[in-house]
């Protein structure tokens, strides 16, 4: 019952890899974490211009530090989950305990919920900070790529929170039928309480009515 709960194969199988590829829940983690190299490499490499008069570099994005360093804090956190989940993936059949399966899931239901808000705040600061900026030229176009990334960040990661949440579905469809309560199971072969006389049971023929019967005679002279 536990080794197939969650939608995993049997516990044990040896590990395929192009099947594990070619699951839809590899690819989707596999365009995220693209996604999330594109957003914080390309604002760590071209983020931070010198503006005229000034000693320090400044964000490209309104010259907002925050925006900057929001969008590599979560691109930078981004990457290193999925890394971590593509391994739990691979080693998610290995797993013979469904309760293990179950946290695992669950932790991965959470964390893509959490990040695709979190991306989504992302697209909207940073979509808001470069439309009152006022740059152009190949900044421009680093600009828009980190902002388009970060929407297609935030819809990979909503896909993934929907595919862990049939997971979980799956996973407690799949334990609620193939667990029975034993107290209800009816083909057991012995009884589970004491039901009276037991089978081809016959009364004593030494019985108070028949050595009583007649009651007391004396014995004759």
């Amino acid at each position: 019952m536990e080794s197939s709960a969650y939608g995993a194969s049997l516990a044990g199988g040896a590990f395929d890899f192009w099947s594990f590829i070619k699951r839809p829940q590899t690819i989707v983690r596999l365009f995220s974490w693209l996604f999330s190299i594109v957003v914080f490499a390309t604002i760590i490499s071209e983020g931070y211009i010198n503006p005229a008069g000034e000693p320090t570099a400044k964000c490209m994005f309104n010259q907002n530090d925050s925006a900057c360093s929001y969008g590599i804090g979560i691109g930078i956190l981004a990457f290193m989950a999925c890394v971590a989940f593509l391994v739990l993936d691979a080693y998610f059949p290995q797993i013979s305990n469904a309760n293990d399966r179950k946290y695992i899931v669950l932790g991965d239901l959470c964390f893509s919920g959490v990040w695709t808000f979190l991306w989504f705040v992302c697209f909207c600061v940073l979509a808001n900070q470069w439309s009152h900026t006022d740059q152009g030229g190949v900044l421009a176009d680093a600009a828009r790529a980190v902002v388009a990334f970060s929407f297609f960040s935030t819809a990979t990661w909503a896909l993934l929170t929907v595919l862990a949440f049939r997971r979980y579905r799956q996973g407690m469809d799949e334990v609620g039928l193939g667990y029975s309560d034993p107290a209800s199971d009816h083909t057991s072969p012995y009884p589970s309480a004491y039901s009276g006389a037991p089978e081809g049971y016959q009364q004593s023929p030494f019985t108070a009515s028949s050595a009583g019967q007649g009651g007391y005679q004396p014995p004759a002279y």
